[in-house]
């Protein structure tokens, strides 16, 4: 699981390092999360979390501070955070996160793509089965043993541990998300981002050139400001 997620994640920061997207929606994740849980990351699991992921992506501080002091001014939009679920072409099966003020704008947006790319937008757990929502976290490995960490980790819900260049990254089951951020926050770990993640369970091969049209289908989905990720069963 590790190897595939790594590069899934590589090739999405490059996709949004040249959208120039990262911040935009790093900067909704904050209001969304100001909202539900308040302005003191001290006191805020979630917001604590995407400050964490903004600083991972080099987002200026004063564009952090902003967006916290903007979701605290009651003009400021409300997002709600829709899953879509679908098949995109040759049968793959996908996953679409996204934060919305507009709900009418997006789902008609994401089944536009689907429809011209030869897909069809599913209902509520139409794919969603085949998948393991998994939390991931993400952080510099330093001195610290692999070997060591695991065992120190396994009794707060590790799943998984890898190493790629340097990174660690840590898998567990979605409802352990917040047992493992408290256990590396108190060994001082300090991460560089954690999310949540979509892995199938099992995986479709498809030929080069299949596999273009359904990478044609995620730039385009990705490309679309009111979505965060995209996760699809494709080998």
């Amino acid at each position: 699981m590790g190897r595939a997620f790594e590069f899934r994640k590589e090739r999405k920061f490059k996709r949004w390092s040249k959208m120039s997207k990262v911040f935009t929606r790093l900067g909704k994740e904050i209001v969304m999360a100001v909202k539900a849980g308040g302005p003191d990351p001290a006191n805020n699991t979630k917001l604590r979390t995407v400050i964490q992921n903004a600083k991972g992506a080099a987002m200026p501080k004063d564009r952090i501070e902003a967006a916290i002091k903007r979701a605290s001014n009651k003009d400021e939009k409300d997002y709600e955070e829709i899953v879509y679920e679908g098949y995109g072409p040759y049968g793959i099966a996908m996953i679409i996160e996204t934060s919305t003020d507009n709900i009418n704008r997006t789902v008609a947006n994401i089944r536009s793509y689907f429809t011209k790319s030869n897909g069809s937008l599913g209902t509520s757990g139409s794919v969603s089965f085949m998948f393991d929502k998994k939390a991931v976290f993400r952080f510099a490995q330093g001195a610290m043993d692999l070997e060591e960490m695991e065992l120190d980790l396994i009794d707060f819900g590790l799943d998984e541990i890898d190493e790629n260049e340097g990174e660690i990254f840590v898998y567990t089951a979605f409802e352990d998300f917040g047992k493992m951020q408290k256990a590396l926050e108190d060994r001082n770990i300090e991460i560089t981002n954690a999310d949540f993640q979509w892995f199938p369970a099992t995986t479709v091969e498809l030929t080069p050139e299949q596999e273009e049209d359904i990478h044609k289908l995620i730039e385009k989905l990705e490309d679309d400001d009111d979505v965060n990720q995209v996760f699809t069963n494709m080998a």
